[in-house]
């Protein structure tokens, strides 16, 4: 499967790594309002809520291995 990026959308991670809700979650990023996605890609939604491209990097690499590891 294709490695995910910062630009995937929060909607497309979600539904590729469903343990991504609680993950992102558990970082002070919040997936799922009210049962709905929130729109915008994963480096938009970090970026809004003061994350650094760094953190955001490392976000994507700990998603990946969350993927690869099923």
């Amino acid at each position: 499967m294709e490695k995910i990026g910062k630009e995937i959308s929060i909607e497309a991670l979600v539904e590729i790594i469903p343990l991504s809700v609680r993950y992102l979650s558990k970082k002070g990023i919040t997936c799922i309002a009210c049962g709905e996605p929130v729109w915008g890609t994963l480096e938009e939604v970090a970026l809004e809520k003061g994350f650094s491209k760094q953190q955001i990097d490392q976000f994507v690499e700990e998603l990946n291995k969350m993927m690869d590891n099923g």
